[in-house]
């Protein structure tokens, strides 16, 4: 199902996030995860793209084996880094042949050894070309949205014309790259101002180390006091992880009561947090009840 037309039926979704796993004790951990997170019947689950698209075969063969094994919407991350305009147009049209209708289209990060973007050679100029190839293949198309700004912002003012553009060349749902304060979505939907679905990305804390490597790649700040809660349980990782649920889903919980669309949980490929999230958040009736056939 197209997702921006799943979302016009009123109640929230729960939507999660995975990595393509890499070896075979990643694989083994990950489709245990997906047994157990398949159950919580989530509204679509994405799956990301290596940096300059290296897990892109991975990547497909993974959302294929989603939707027909698991019968789950699977949708592929799709970066413009390291394909030409053609290699684009075919990897669209490989993931539509594998039974996608949605796909998450990014401009995806510098290439190993760069420490800014450019263009591959023969390849789309920004996110805004992949997006409109994207949406010129039929696909309901999905794109990234930064509450706190973007690593290469050029300012407040051009990040949300870059938003608005991206609407414009065809994105249908934006999902937020992960944060921890409310007020950072709340402040980014009144600035943007925009007529599309903004499902905000959260992710559960499940260790100090992870969390801090985490939000310096992404640029995400940690709150003071969540910091202070999670320094006072650094040597009781169990604590760490219970605290990061908490956090999680009283976050979650709150801007479902502010309206927003859904929620998008990073799951980092394991399952415990985000069983335990989604089925807090079902029995406060946050999100509505799974459906059991």
């Amino acid at each position: 199902m197209r997702l921006d037309e799943r979302l016009r039926g009123g109640e929230p979704i729960v939507s999660f996030e995975f990595l393509p796993p890499r070896t075979v004790e990643a694989e083994l951990a990950f489709w245990s995860a997906i047994e157990e997170l398949a159950a919580l019947e989530p509204a679509f689950v994405s799956v990301t793209c290596g940096a300059g698209g290296t897990t892109r075969d991975l990547t497909l063969a993974v959302v294929r084996r989603l939707a027909r094994e698991r019968g789950l919407e699977a949708v592929p991350h799709v970066t413009a880094t390291g394909f030409t305009r053609e290699g684009l147009v075919e990897l669209l049209a490989e993931a539509r042949a594998g039974g996608a209708n949605n796909v998450l289209a990014l401009r995806g990060d510098p290439p190993r050894g760069q420490s800014t973007w450019t263009a591959p050679e023969g390849g789309v100029q920004s996110s805004l070309e992949l997006i409109a190839l994207a949406a010129e293949a039929g696909f309901s198309v999905l794109g990234a949205a930064y509450p706190e700004t973007h690593r290469d912002s050029r300012g407040q003012a051009a990040d949300l014309a870059h938003l608005r553009a991206k609407v414009d060349a065809g994105v249908k749902v934006l999902v937020t790259q992960l944060f921890f304060d409310n007020d950072d979505y709340r402040r980014f939907i009144d600035r943007a101002a925009l007529d599309v679905p903004v499902l905000p990305g959260i992710i559960p804390v499940t260790s100090i180390k992870q969390i801090e490597h985490v939000a310096a790649l992404c640029g995400a700040r940690i709150p003071t006091a969540l910091r202070r809660e999670l320094e006072r349980r650094q040597d009781d990782p169990r604590a760490v992880a219970e605290l990061g649920v908490a956090y999680a889903t009283a976050q979650a919980a709150e801007l479902l009561a502010d309206g927003a669309p859904g929620v998008h949980l990073y799951t980092l490929n394991r399952s415990p947090a985000t069983r335990a999230i989604v089925s807090a958040l079902r029995a406060h009736g946050s999100l509505p009840a799974a459906v059991i056939a």
